[in-house]
């Protein structure tokens, strides 16, 4: 039997270095909570980007209303205005309202100017040049927020070189439409130039106002100073719920990792996987699949090593026999003697000839079985044609094999041959253990999905507690008899694996008549 892997004691400290259960392990996947932490600032950015850029075409569209609403309400008040007071007019406005105001007439001259009337200008270009550093850094960041959003290219500010009406396109416009018209550009400092051109009076007459409205580029500028606060405090949580999500998955996998190092260097006999069954993730299964894993390899070298010492303890029976038989045999000149030595020297090499088979063919079962592909194999077909040909060989002496069926399909998943093993060695463990002229009987039968197939003998019996021992390898409770070495003691045990690799049970029990005799019992599943 493997030995089983103790469970770590609470007061191991490997046990108490071991992480702790968390409240999102349980419910979560590993998947999602990576999408979530990494999803957080990516959105948030991606939404700062998307409202800053509708925050500012919302600020000049606003822009764009009130230019030509004041253009509107500045050609009224002209057109109301005599001659002779509109360039006072025009100063006065141009200062209280920050704006350049111009007027051109029908030929496109330049009449008046807020700028050259006033004594002060309204507002005054800002060069960027004598700008601070931090100045020429958000405009660098204005420029690559535009080009990410994919905002149209403006022109640049330029005062035309011949003041005339025609250097501006939305006085063209406007007289064109008899409508205001409205152009955005360009400072030298990145900021907004609004320009509106509307038409009054009766002779053909153009007001051109002009505005810098650098407080938009303030309003867009503390928006997104505002945004960048919070999207870097989102990802200074977002750093923390990553470093924390880190803990949840390198710490269980340095664990594991440490168990399957020592695993694989084979130092210690017993090796604690961590199985973390309150995590239900990835981790977990991950955690209890290498534990099972674990256990499933000690179990297969404890068993292989218990397998080796049966076999050479096996094998070393009949060697010491045929050691002393054939040295023997060169000192001893009875001729009677010597036929008996050389016989039973026969004897044991047939032996040991036999347990080898016996043994390469019970250490390939596994491996073999586990490429086989299955197919449909009808058990009371194989049953018949396997009584019919031991009769006809005759290789179960006086005893005689009686096959029983039952109704309705009989049909397993497996490989036939294999099968055809398991029924011989049941039957020839049933004719050793017969008398002469005994019954042996294979009964085969369906019920509720499962293929049952009993083989009962009249021999003396398998006691209640050596009815496991019996499927042990090399087990040797032979009957009376019988010539020693004649069975290898790997039948039945080589049956139990065969059955279990085609997810069935072979067991022994009671008759079911109730008579003397041992009863070997196959349960497989229907084939589908």
């Amino acid at each position: 039997m493997a030995r089983a892997i103790p469970l770590r004691k609470a007061d191991d400290p490997e046990a108490q270095s071991a992480p702790g259960p968390l409240f999102w392990t349980r419910r979560f996947s590993l998947t999602a909570r990576i999408l979530a932490v990494n999803l957080v600032v990516l959105s948030l950015m991606g939404a700062s980007v998307i409202y800053l850029d509708s925050y500012r075409k919302q600020l000049i569209a606003e822009r764009f209303k009130l230019a030509r609403s004041e253009a509107l309400i500045i050609a009224d008040a002209l057109a109301e205005t005599p001659r002779t007071e509109r360039k006072p007019l025009l100063a006065r406005i141009g200062s209280e309202q920050s704006l350049r105001l111009r007027l051109y007439d029908a030929k496109g001259r330049l009449i008046a100017d807020s700028f050259q009337i006033a004594d002060e200008p309204g507002f005054r270009l800002v060069d960027p040049s004598g700008e601070p550093w931090t100045m020429r850094m958000a405009r660098g960041i204005d420029t690559a927020m535009d080009r990410l959003v994919g905002a149209p290219p403006v022109p640049d500010y330029v005062e035309p070189a011949i003041a005339t009406a025609d250097a501006w396109p939305e006085i063209r416009e406007a007289r064109g439409t008899g409508e205001a018209a409205v152009r955005q550009r360009l400072a030298p400092d990145r900021t907004p130039v609004i320009s509106s051109a509307v038409p009054y009076g009766e002779r053909g007459e153009i007001l051109l106002t002009t505005r810098n409205a650098r407080d938009i580029v303030d309003k867009v500028r503390a928006a997104r100073q505002t945004l960048a606060i919070i999207v870097g405090v989102a990802l200074a949580i977002s750093i923390q719920l990553s470093l924390f999500l880190a803990r949840t998955i390198i710490q269980p996998l340095q664990a594991l990792v440490r168990a399957a190092t020592r695993v694989r260097s084979g130092r210690e006999r017993e090796v604690v996987v961590p199985r973390l069954p309150e995590r239900g993730d990835e981790i977990g299964l991950l955690a209890r699949a290498i534990s099972d894993m674990a256990t499933t390899l000690r179990q297969r070298i404890d068993a292989v090593e218990t397998f080796a010492a049966d076999v050479a303890h096996e094998i070393k029976n009949p060697l010491a026999s045929l050691r002393s038989a054939v040295e023997t045999l060169g000192h001893v000149d009875d001729p009677a003697l010597r036929k008996e030595l050389i016989r039973i020297a026969a004897h044991d090499v047939r032996r040991i000839d036999r347990l080898v088979t016996e043994i390469a063919d019970a250490s390939r079962i596994d491996a073999e079985l586990t490429r086989t592909r299955f197919e449909p194999v009808d058990m009371a077909k194989l049953a018949e044609a396997l009584v019919a040909a031991r009769a006809e060989r005759g290789s179960d002496g006086t005893r005689r094999i009686t096959l029983r069926k039952g109704k309705g399909r009989m049909r397993v998943a497996g490989d036939a041959a294999r099968l055809e093993r398991v029924l011989v060695n049941l039957l020839d463990n049933a004719v050793s253990f017969s008398p002469d002229g005994g019954e042996i009987t294979l009964a085969i039968g369906h019920r509720e999905g499962r293929v049952r197939i009993a083989v009962s003998d009249e021999g003396p019996g398998i006691p209640e507690e050596a009815r496991e021992k019996v499927f042990e390898r090399f087990h040797s409770d032979r009957p009376e008899g019988e010539d020693f070495g004649s069975h290898s003691g790997l039948g039945l045990a080589i049956a139990r694996t065969i059955v279990t690799a085609h997810d069935g049970t072979l067991a022994a029990c009671d008759r079911d008549d109730g008579k003397p005799g041992a009863c070997l019992v196959i349960d497989l599943p229907e084939a589908p």
